[in-house]
């Protein structure tokens, strides 16, 4: 696989993470939303979560089915925390897992976003997704991931953007093949006392410019 080192791409595209969070490149405030909208496909609204999100984001990280790749349901707490996470890192890395909104009816539907994740002794730049059940099968994680593929690639600088999905995640994984990545390595993490192998995914600018 063609990887360049990671911490250089990291702290260029992490740079322009900040400078469009700072400056205001690609956000803008949408009275009644809540946080941010950071980006906008022709179905979908990606905004920057706000404590409130809380309740909409317990439907999806309490449903144990949606969970499944995370053995089990969150409580209250781990939602929390979660939330926190996300909010912490659009103040320190101007990216994170983003609320996904229906355009037509501002209904939350999920996650999706831009997050920094360690691999291969550095640390990459990874597209994630995380969607209620109920608007599972309607292509809107793929919609949402593509957006976000572009953003890293086409405002943040990013030359190469990845996704880290448990290898049972067979959904996950059709939407990152979807999203133009093939597997390039794989790792193991250890939650809940379980060992869960991950394959690592990845697409760079250059096969998307020239294929997608």
């Amino acid at each position: 696989m063609l990887l360049r080192p990671r911490d250089a791409r990291g702290q260029a595209a992490g740079s322009k993470a900040r400078d469009a969070r700072s400056s205001g490149v690609g956000t803008r405030d949408v009275g009644g939303r809540g946080g941010k909208v950071v980006l906008e496909t022709e179905r979908l609204v990606l905004r920057e979560m706000v404590p409130d999100d809380f309740d909409a984001l317990c439907r999806t990280l309490q449903d144990a089915e949606a969970m499944y790749a995370y053995e089990g349901a969150f409580s209250d707490a781990e939602v929390r925390a979660w939330l926190d996470r996300q909010i912490a890192r659009y103040r320190d890395d101007g990216i994170g897992l983003w609320a996904v909104e229906l355009k037509e009816t501002g209904e939350f539907i999920g996650q999706c976003g831009l997050t920094w994740q360690d691999f291969d002794g550095g640390r990459v730049m990874e597209v994630g997704y995380l969607f209620e059940r109920a608007f599972w099968h309607n292509g809107y994680a793929t919609e949402a991931a593509r957006a976000c593929r572009d953003h890293a690639f086409d405002v943040l600088g990013a030359d190469e953007v990845f996704s880290i999905v448990r290898d049972t995640n067979e959904a996950s994984l059709a939407v990152a093949h979807r999203n133009g990545m093939r597997q390039c390595g794989a790792l193991v993490k250890h939650y809940r006392g379980v060992r869960m192998p991950h394959l690592v995914l990845s697409v760079t600018r250059v096969e998307r410019d020239g294929v997608y």
